[in-house]
């Protein structure tokens, strides 16, 4: 069984233990996730099966919308609501408008510095595990783009509270988006709310929940959930071969290039019934497989 499961992740739980759930819903062992949600965070999260596993790096790279919620007047050390709080202030101040004319300034190309609780690296070890020791260290800024930044509801307070729909980059962590935005409107934020309603081509209106796919699990029609893996690779090339240039793949030779697949580092090779068979690069007038995507 190969194919991408489009998972609404519910609240409460963690990405891996989606997965180990799907896993004994599928019945299967290789299964892996495109792109961490925290626990607290709901919406789309790419489950691969077999051997889509080996194409979570695509699936990753395309752009992301988020819907998030952002209390001002308080800041935590997370930067989200699961943190311990750090300083509150009386953001009653705080207007729709005040915040609007703050969102151009976040919007285009940014460098953002990563937040201590993410998953790279500093010598070595993962950033949350410093956090998790009291430990915090520099961090490089990061470039990110944030295409869209729209205010879609405000509720006033002491500690007012806006949504915001997100449209960005692969990398762009929302959490330091809100606290950001806190510290441009001199009272501090935190992100109390967070959905990922599209990665890529898959959206949360499309996504399957845990439960259903549980059900389907029992009922031997799982596979019926998956998407293709060649929606991994939306808006690449796509080219069909033969069974015999199936064939060729298998032992790794390359093939001839058709012109359509001119000015692209990448192309998917589809077999006669449309499933992705391989990946190839372009060299000169043929196509070399990289990646060989058959079998269980």
């Amino acid at each position: 069984m190969n194919g991408i499961l489009n998972l609404n992740k519910p609240p409460g739980i963690t990405s891996h233990d989606c997965v180990a759930r799907i896993r004994r819903a599928a019945k299967m062992k290789r299964v892996g996730h495109a792109g961490t949600l925290d626990p607290m965070a709901t919406g789309v999260l790419l489950v691969c099966l077999g051997q889509a596993t080996r194409l979570s790096e695509y699936l990753m790279g395309g752009r992301k919308v988020y819907r998030a919620e952002i209390t001002f007047g308080i800041t935590t050390d997370t930067q989200d609501s699961s943190g311990r709080p750090l300083e509150e202030n009386d953001a009653s101040g705080v207007t729709p408008e005040s915040i609007a004319g703050l969102l151009p300034r976040f919007t285009g190309d940014q460098l953002q510095v990563p937040p201590m609780v993410s998953a790279l690296h500093y010598e070595g070890k993962r950033l949350y595990n410093l956090a998790r020791q009291g430990i915090e260290v520099e961090r490089a800024p990061r470039p990110v783009t944030i295409y869209r930044l729209d205010l879609l509801h405000f509720t006033p307070g002491e500690h007012p509270k806006v949504v915001v729909d997100v449209e960005c980059s692969p990398g762009t962590y929302i959490r330091t988006l809100a606290h950001d935005l806190g510290a441009a409107a001199g009272c501090g934020a935190h992100m109390s709310a967070l959905e990922r309603r599209a990665s890529g081509a898959f959206r949360v209106e499309e996504a399957v929940t845990l439960e259903a796919a549980e059900e389907q699990g029992r009922a031997g029609t799982f596979e019926s959930l998956l998407s293709p893996m060649k929606t991994a690779l939306a808006g690449r090339p796509l080219v069909e071969v033969s069974p015999e240039q199936v064939d060729a793949l298998k032992q790794g030779r390359a093939l001839s290039a058709p012109k359509a697949c001119e000015g692209t580092d990448l192309v998917g090779l589809t077999g006669p019934g449309g499933d992705l068979v391989a990946l190839a690069r372009p060299e000169g007038e043929l196509l070399r497989p990289f990646k060989v995507l058959l079998g269980a």
